[in-house]
């Protein structure tokens, strides 16, 4: 009856939305502007800007949906290739936000890196899709070229959490397509003896000062180890069924920095509860395996490899904020996904999972004569 309401080319595209998949996206999405609303404090500007964020990324959700995997695949290399030259216009012409130089002004700022989640594991499923699979030594050597680069350029803005996100899509990607566990093993003991020089020869100085307060958070309770101590007081204080909505402590009376972005999870969790984040951790979860499911009826190995990886990447993203709010993991600045406040980083989402939508296999569908 709806259908029979709305004009053929626009139920022809919905239906290569997945319905299931978009409707535990929405529930996150109100989840997430309803917690935007208590930690700014019911600000409703702010509310409403992430809301066209998500009316954007809609678009795009259906937009990409409708894109094959034959398309998509002739668009990496160009995808790529822009994306490298706007992280290098950002490293010589680029805007410096708080001491950091990663968006660039077109009229307004624009943040390159975030397109490298989607052109990275692109590309390198492009590169595999052309090559014999399992993939030769070589083949995975320069892969990991085509993910050291993007990822070297964002560690220079300097953007620690973005080009670990970006290197591990791509390294998804390669996992994926077939990386002996002899390779995997070397990959790991080399991650093992490189970090120590990273740790002293790669990072600046505020970057060792949070892997310190780490592993000892009350080191330094009023400097590097205030957010991680103070957003540990929030989810701990918000108990089983949590404080109640817009009643969380840590938040207005602003003890919990950078509230509406990187630090909403404790926002959630003290307001929430460990029920709250129960129910939370079983949404991201099922959005991630329904990501995996659709990635498996891909089309073509690219489609099955770029879809999986993006759907992995998904989880990362979750681990890290959560990790890092927790105080397991170093704080890296990287967002809660859809539900921290942000615009370049939910229109990228949204447009990821209309990526994943489009990757199964395309039904004919036959039109009876009238």
């Amino acid at each position: 009856m709806i259908n029979s309401l709305l004009p053929r080319g626009l139920v022809l595209a919905l239906q290569r939305v997945d319905a299931v998949l978009l409707a535990v996206l929405s529930l996150l999405v109100f989840l997430g502007l309803a917690t935007l609303y208590s930690a700014s404090d019911a600000n409703l500007e702010q509310v409403q800007r992430q809301i066209v964020h998500f009316s954007i990324g809609l678009v795009l959700i259906i937009i990409f949906s409708q894109i094959s995997s034959k398309t998509l695949r002739q668009w990496s290399v160009w995808l790529y290739g822009i994306g490298v030259v706007l992280l290098i216009l950002v490293l010589l012409v680029g805007v410096t936000k708080k001491g950091a130089t990663r968006w660039l002004y077109i009229g307004m700022d624009i943040q390159p890196s975030e397109i490298m989640k989607l052109a990275v594991p692109m590309m390198v499923a492009y590169y595999f899709s052309e090559k014999p699979l399992p993939p030769r030594f070589i083949d995975i050597v320069i892969a990991l070229v085509l993910v050291l680069v993007p990822m070297l350029l964002v560690m220079k803005q300097p953007d620690l959490g973005t080009s670990l996100l970006i290197a591990t899509s791509g390294f998804f990607v390669i996992y994926l397509a077939g990386m002996s566990w002899w390779l995997i093993g070397g990959a790991v003991l080399f991650v093992g003896v490189a970090s120590p020089l990273m740790y002293f020869f790669g990072m600046h100085e505020y970057q060792r000062k949070r892997i310190e307060t780490l592993l000892d958070p009350e080191s330094d309770l009023l400097g590097t180890g205030y957010h991680i101590y103070q957003s540990k007081i929030a989810i701990g204080s918000g108990g089983i069924d949590g404080k109640g909505w817009m009643r969380g402590d840590q938040a207005h009376l602003d003890f919990l920095p950078e509230r509406h972005t990187d630090f909403i999870f404790a926002v959630f969790g003290e307001e929430f509860g460990f029920v709250g984040n129960i129910v939370l951790m079983g949404l991201y979860l099922f959005i991630i395996w329904r990501g995996l499911y659709l990635a498996s009826k891909g089309e073509d190995t690219y489609a099955r490899h770029l879809g999986g990886s993006l759907s992995v990447s998904f989880f990362f993203y979750l681990f890290v904020n959560t990790g890092m709010v927790s105080g397991l993991l170093p704080v890296v600045g990287v967002p809660l996904p859809l539900v921290s406040y942000g615009g370049t980083s939910v229109v990228t989402l949204m447009m990821t999972f209309g990526i994943i939508m489009g990757m199964r296999k395309r039904k004919r569908i036959y039109q009876r004569d009238s």
